[in-house]
This record gives structure tokens, C-alpha cells and sequence, in this order.
């Protein structure tokens, strides 16, 4: 077997699907790092049975599908097709027909992987073992890898040992012998369960026997409680019975109690009429009572009141005549020292008020010449202050005129740099917009794009909807294949158990009668109870006890009028024949009546089991015997091999149903694959062509709104440099005709002079005066210094005065 291509679709790096042919000769792929080199190695070994993710570099093995990079999505498979030449026919018998296998592995996210062999799905382990027997495989030393060398230099004699097995080609045979031993040990282990399940059913027939004899006991016991439950429900009734005469005759007794009762309430009623009528008059009394009652308690509590108010008051006049003692000595203490202060400071002020004259009359001359020299320095001051004016309304306006003059200037300057910003904006603009495109041509291409678009979404739908149909008629397909494998696995476990238990007693030396008797059905519990034992004799000419034949019985007595032969329902050896002549099957409420015509030898019997024989002997029909279970057991097997061979027929009808949905489901959800791809695409081109006659339709709107805009300005540049330059114009000529601010600054020196002259005289004078008011102020200072003790006596007689008022109000009340 010899590798001739290696395709990979959606593995790792190779998102679109890649062939890789391998020539006779030597075959390599050279490239930088990071090519993918190493992903063409895991692919061979991932498509070669390789279980673990770990050896092939990822997290789990859902990220060997490609998951997508900046401008493609993530794929959600991922296929890897390995083309084998097998023309020398090495391979397996099991694939050993075809010269070119192609072995694939295929893998859905979070769904799992699929190997398959020229399109057939098959094991893992039948891919492992493939290439097992080519000396190959995921893991064997013929892939070398990075220090693959060094481990195979330093390995272990079993690892060298499985190096030399993969040389020798034996590696298959190995991985066989492990399998065939594992199946041996699961064997074992399965025939352990089975001796276990065994020994279980032993145990659960054992505890039904128990069962069974304890469900006797309890139908024994049960008739015994349900005799003593009628017992004691009939004591029950004749205690009832002696209740409901002691309840009538004690109802009568409370009858009579009854009327009594009511003929003393009709006295007391009587009597409540008459205290009633009297009540008005008496809640009349009380009402005035309480009314009197409660007119004296209130009278009573105010008087009270009234007593505890006069009692404070008393009191609190007391402590009043107390404290106005008290005030009235000490207030005659302190008038007396008041009238001695007065005394002594009339003295004082007398001397203060001649001082105070003499200071007066020279001040006041000193004051005059301040009030002079104040007027003259205010003139002064004024006139200085009126050419500052002046001088300051003639700088400013010059100045004003002259920033006019140059804002005005520097305004039409970037005006004019505006208007040739705002011509090469236009222009550039204009560039700009016949390099964007033609509008229909793009809403062309966008609606052919949509188009397309809802021709994919109508396949993808159509497709979706076939697929869902597909899956529907998958499950309905699979629920009745399930049924019918039950009913098959069902009918053939039945036939088993039933066909063990019929032919249980075919291994034996001389075979029962039974085993060659065919009963119709219905008739089973007839033959069972008319024969019985007799059934389990061989007719074996060897055997001690056995049926022969015992003449053509054509003397025999014919059976009663109205009797059915029961050899017209049986169909048995010939020995039988004479025995079921004589046998008459016949219903039950008739057996009797017959009985009594039988000949010697023979017997009746109903279908139910009921037995009549010619000596009189009478058998009531019981459960059924061995004999006729075995013949119904028998009868319900060939009936269940008849249902069984319908049931196969049925299953297989349904497993080629539910294969055919399998196949239809797949076809569809490649269909549906394949649409949602194309619809996919159509939606990104659709995009593309919107997003372009979009972004295109944008730009246009945005440079003709520009241009509208950069037209705007320009004219409104215009105006405002025509509007600039008359202004600028008129600003010039204002500041001509402006005089000029020496002749005003001249005659502000002088005056300047001449204020200075001023303050210095007025300061002088205000010197001589500030030292007169010293003067005046010590002299103050001194009569106040000389006058506390008539101050103090004049603060005691307000404080007096004011204490005494609150007593005078105090005795007004």
C-alpha cells in the first residue's frame, strides 16, 4: 500500500480544501515557520485513528477545525481524505476488494469524529488496525518527528521491542491479539454475570414458592376474617337495633321535657314584658341623678382649683414683702452716697465749662483760616481734575480711533486669506468628487446584489425546510424501527424461553407422546385433563411403558348423539387414535346429562378441563395440567414463530425506510450546507454593494453640502471685506481731523504746581488745629477722670428707679 494524495478541508490552517499529491520518489514541503508544515504531519495522523489532542497541539480535538481568523469565519468541520494505492491488495479482507482506498475522517463541533473507508462508515479501531498491518499507524515510530531519534537511541527494550514489531509488519497481529483478548476476558466476565444472574433467579423462584405459599395462607385466613367480619357486622346490627329503640323511647322522653321547658319560658317572657315596661321611668330617675351627681363633682373639683390658687398667691406675696424690704434699705443707702457725688462734681464742672471756654475762642480762629485754605486747594484740585478729563477723553478717543484703524486693517488681510482658503477648498472639492463614482451604476450592482441575496435566502429556506423535513421523517422513521426491534427482540426471547421449555425433555431416552401432538387452540386443557399422565409415555417399542397399537377399534361403541370426537381436534401418533375416538367433547352444562349414555371405556370432556368417565368417576375442571401447558405452550409457539417471521419482515421493511431517511437526511443537510454557504456569500457581496452606494451616496452628499457651505462663506466674505475697507477708511480720516494732547498736558504741569503750593499751606493749618483738638481732648479726659463716683450715683439712682416699678405694678394687682 502506497500513499498517493492527502486532501484536507477545514483542518487547522487550511480552511478552503487542499490537495496534496505524492509522486513516486521523494515528496517535500519546505517553508518558514508557521507555514503549516507541521499541521500536513497531525493531519496524517489525525485521519490514522490519532485519539488524544494533547499530541496533536490542541486544547481538545473541536480545535483542530479551523476557528477563524480576521476576515474568515470559523468553519464547523473539519475532513481529512487519505487516497492509498492498493494495488497489491495488502490491505485487510475486510477492504481488500477495491485497488484505491480512500480513508477519511471527518469531525463536527461538539458532534465527534466519523471514519470512513471508501465511503463506508467503520470503527476507529478498524482504521488503527488498517494501518497496523502496514507497519504504520498514528503513533508508530515510522513518523519521525522532532527528537524522534533521540528517543528511539534511548528508549526501552519493550519501546525498541514495539520498533522492531512496526519493521517486521506484526504490529496488526498484536493489536489483534489484544482485541481477541479483550472480547475472551468480556466473554468471561459476561458468563460470571450470567452464572450470577442464574444464581439470582435461583433465589427469586425460591422466595415466589414462598410467596406462593403464603398467598394460600392468606386466602385461608382471609375467608376466616371475612366469616368473622360478618359476624361481627351482624352483632353490629342487632346493637344498632337496640340503639334506635332506646334513642325512640328517650326522644320521647325529651319531647315531654321539650314542652315543659317552653311553658316556663313563656312565664319568663311573660314576666320580662312587664319589668320592660316598667324600665323607662326608672333609666328616667337614674338620668337625672347622674346629671345632679356630675354638676356637684364639678362644682366640687373647681372650688379646689380655686382654693390651691389662692394658697400660691398667698405665698407668693409673701416672698414679694420680703424682697421689697430688703430693696428699699439698700436703695436709701445708695441715694445717700448719690447726693455726696452730686455735691462734689457741681464743683468740678464749674472749673471743666471756664477751660472748655478758653479753648473754644482759640480754636475757633484756627479753624476759620483751615476752611480757607481747604477752599482754595479744592479749586485748585477741581480745576486740575477737569483738565485730566480732558487730557484722558483725548488719549482715549485717539487711541480708540487708532486700534480702530488697525483692526480694521487686519481684518480685510484675513478676510482676503479666507476667501483664497474658502476658492481652493471649492476647487479641491470638485477634484475630490469625480473620483467617487457614479451613483446608478453602484444602486445597479446593489440591487442585482439583493437579488442574488433573496435568491439564496429562498434556496437556503427551501433547503432549511427540507432538511427539518428530512430530520421529521428520520425520527418518525426511527421510533417504529425501534418498535419493531422490541417486538422482534421481544417475540424471539419468548420463542426461546417457550422452546426451551417444550424441548426440555427431547434429550431424554425415549421422548414423550406430547412432543408429536398438535392441539387446536382452545382445546389444550381438554386433552390435558382427559389424558393426563398418559401424555408423558413414549411410543417407543424399547421403552418399559409406552403406547402401541391396539387394533383399528372398528368394534368400538360409537359415542352419545351430540358429542364432538376430540381426534377431530387433535392430530397425534396413531397409537392416540383409538383413545381420542372414544374421548367426546361436549359443553359443560351437557356433561352430565351425557354421562349417564357412555360405554365402557369411554369419556367425556369440556373445553374448560371438566372430565366425565364411563364408570362414573367425575372431575371438576382445575388449573391446567403440565400436559396441556406444554400443548398450549407449543401451539403459542408456532404462533409466535408465524408473528416473529412477520415481525422481521416488518423491521427490515422499516430498517430500509429509516436508511433511506438516513441518506435523504444527509443529502439535505449537505444541500442545506451548500445553500446557507451560497447565501452567505450572497449576504457578504450584498453588503459590500450596499456599504459602497452607501459610503459613495454619503461622501457626494457631504461634498455637495460643502460646497454649498464654502459658497455661503464666500459671499458673506464678500460683503464683510467691502464692509472692512469702508470702515478702515472712515477710521483713518476720524483720526485726521483728531487735535493734538500737548497744549492740554501744559496747562496740567501748571496747575499740578500750584495744588502743591496749596497742600502744603493747608497742612500747616490743619497741623495747628489737630494740636489745638489734643489739647481740648486731654483737657476732657481729665473732667471725666475727675467725675466717677457722680457717674456711679446717677447709675444707681436709673437702677432704683427701674426696680422700683415692677413693685409698684406688683401692688396695683
Amino acid at each position: 500500500m502506497k500513499l498517493t494524495r492527502l486532501r484536507l478541508h477545514g483542518f487547522k490552517s487550511f480552511v478552503e480544501p487542499t490537495d496534496f499529491l505524492i509522486e513516486p520518489g521523494l515528496t517535500g514541503v519546505v517553508g518558514p515557520n508557521g507555514c503549516g508544515k507541521s499541521n500536513l504531519v497531525e493531519a496524517l495522523r489525525w485521519a490514522m485513528g490519532e485519539t488524544s489532542h494533547k499530541s496533536l497541539r490542541a486544547t481538545d480535538m473541536d480545535s483542530v477545525i479551523f476557528a477563524g481568523s480576521g476576515n474568515r469565519p470559523s468553519r464547523n468541520h473539519a475532513e481529512v481524505v487519505m487516497t492509498i494505492d492498493n494495488a497489491d491488495r495488502t490491505a485487510p479482507a475486510a477492504v481488500n476488494d477495491a485497488e484505491i482506498l480512500e480513508i477519511s475522517r471527518r469531525i463536527e463541533r461538539e458532534a465527534g469524529s466519523v471514519y470512513r473507508i471508501n465511503g463506508r462508515d467503520v470503527r476507529a479501531r478498524d482504521v488503527q488496525l488498517l494501518f497496523a498491518d502496514a507497519a504504520t499507524g498514528a503513533r508508530s515510530p515510522a513518523l519521525v518527528h522532532q527528537g524522534k531519534i533521540g528517543e528511539i537511541i534511548q528508549a526501552k527494550p519493550e519501546q525498541r521491542r514495539r520498533v522492531l514489531e512496526d519493521a517486521a509488519g506484526v504490529a496488526g497481529l498484536h493489536a489483534r491479539r489484544h482485541e481477541a483478548e479483550l472480547r475472551l476476558r468480556a466473554a468471561e466476565t459476561n458468563l460470571t454475570r450470567v452464572e450470577d444472574v442464574i444464581g439470582q433467579l435461583a433465589g427469586q423462584m425460591d422466595g415466589l414458592k414462598r410467596q406462593a405459599r403464603q398467598a394460600i395462607r392468606y386466602r385461608e385466613v382471609a375467608a376466616k376474617v371475612r366469616k368473622a367480619e360478618a359476624m361481627l357486622f351482624h352483632l353490629r346490627w342487632l346493637e344498632a337495633n337496640a340503639d334506635v329503640t332506646e334513642a325512640g323511647r328517650n326522644h320521647d322522653l325529651t319531647v315531654r321535657e321539650m314542652a315543659e321547658r317552653t311553658r316556663e319560658q313563656a312565664e319568663a317572657a311573660r314576666i320580662q314584658a312587664i319589668r320592660a315596661s316598667e324600665l323607662p321611668g326608672l333609666r328616667d330617675t337614674e338620668a337625672r341623678a347622674a346629671a345632679g351627681l356630675q354638676r356637684l363633682t364639678n362644682a366640687r373639683e373647681l372650688l379646689d382649683r380655686e382654693e390651691q390658687r389662692a394658697k400660691e398667691r398667698m405665698e407668693d406675696l409673701d416672698r414679694r414683702l420680703t424682697q421689697f424690704g430688703g430693696d428699699i434699705g439698700r436703695e436709701q443707702r445708695l441715694s445717700s452716697d448719690a447726693d455726696a457725688a452730686l455735691e462734689r462734681l457741681s464743683s468740678e464742672d464749674t472749673t471743666l465749662k471756664d477751660e472748655i471756654k478758653a479753648h473754644v475762642e482759640k480754636r475757633s480762629g484756627t479753624d476759620e483760616r483751615v476752611s480757607e485754605a481747604e477752599v482754595t486747594l479744592s479749586a485748585a484740585e477741581r480745576t486740575f481734575s477737569e483738565l485730566t478729563t480732558a487730557l484722558a477723553d483725548l488719549t482715549a478717543k485717539r487711541n480708540q480711533l487708532e486700534a480702530s484703524v488697525r483692526s480694521h486693517q487686519s481684518r480685510v488681510e484675513r478676510l482676503d486669506q479666507e476667501i483664497a482658503n474658502v476658492t481652493a477648498e471649492t476647487a479641491k472639492l470638485e477634484g475630490e468628487t469625480g473620483t467617487l463614482g457614479d451613483l446608478a451604476e453602484l444602486a445597479t450592482s446593489m440591487d442585482a446584489a439583493g437579488q442574488l441575496l433573496g435568491h439564496a435566502e429562498t434556496s437556503s429556506q427551501a433547503s432549511e425546510t427540507v432538511h427539518v423535513s428530512a430530520r421529521a421523517k428520520l425520527e418518525a422513521a426511527r421510533a417504529p424501527l425501534s418498535d419493531a426491534d422490541r417486538r422482534v427482540q421481544r417475540l424471539e426471547t419468548e420463542a426461546k424461553t417457550i422452546s426451551k421449555i417444550v424441548n426440555g425433555e427431547t434429550k431424554n431416552l425415549w421422548p414423550p407422546i406430547i412432543d408429536g401432538i398438535s392441539v387446536t387452540k382452545g382445546y389444550e386443557k381438554a386433552i390435558g385433563a382427559v389424558l393426563g399422565d398418559d401424555l408423558d409415555a413414549p411410543v417407543d417399542p424399547s421403552a418399559p411403558m409406552r403406547w402401541t397399537l391396539a387394533g383399528d377399534g372398528s368394534d368400538d361403541p360409537a359415542l352419545p348423539e351430540g358429542t364432538d370426537p376430540l381426534s377431530n381436534h387433535v392430530k397425534a401418533p396413531p397409537e392416540l387414535a383409538r383413545r381420542l375416538a372414544q374421548i367426546g367433547v361436549v359443553a359443560k352444562e351437557r356433561g352430565a346429562q351425557l354421562a349417564n349414555e357412555l360405554k365402557t371405556g369411554q369419556r367425556l370432556v369440556s373445553p374448560e378441563g371438566d372430565v366425565w368417565r364411563w364408570d362414573g368417576f367425575v372431575a371438576a375442571a382445575h388449573a391446567p395440567t403440565g400436559a396441556a401447558r406444554r400443548l398450549a405452550e407449543r401451539a403459542r409457539l408456532v404462533d409466535i414463530e408465524a408473528e416473529l417471521e412477520s415481525a422481521r419482515t416488518d423491521a427490515a421493511a422499516k430498517r430500509q425506510a429509516l436508511e433511506a431517511a438516513e441518506q435523504e437526511l444527509k443529502t439535505a443537510a449537505a444541500a442545506e450546507s451548500s445553500a446557507r454557504e451560497a447565501s452567505r456569500n450572497a449576504q457578504r457581496d450584498a453588503n459590500i454593494a450596499r456599504e459602497k452606494h452607501a459610503t459613495t451616496e454619503r461622501e457626494i452628499n457631504r461634498h455637495a453640502a460643502r460646497r454649498s457651505a464654502l459658497a455661503e462663506a464666500a459671499a458673506r466674505l464678500e460683503a464683510d471685506v467691502t464692509e472692512a475697507r469702508s470702515a478702515h477708511q472712515g477710521a483713518v480720516a476720524t483720526l485726521g481731523e483728531t487735535p493734538a494732547t500737548q497744549e492740554t498736558e501744559t496747562k496740567l504741569a501748571g496747575v499740578r504746581e500750584e495744588i502743591a503750593g496749596h497742600r502744603t499751606k493747608a497742612a500747616d493749618v490743619r497741623a495747628e488745629a489737630q494740636a489745638l483738638a489734643r489739647e481740648a481732648e486731654l483737657a476732657d479726659a481729665a473732667s471725666r477722670r475727675s467725675s466717677p463716683r457722680a457717674a456711679s450715683g446717677r447709675r444707681a439712682s436709673r437702677m432704683h428707679r427701674r426696680r422700683s416699678r415692677p413693685s409698684r405694678r406688683a401692688s396695683l394687682k
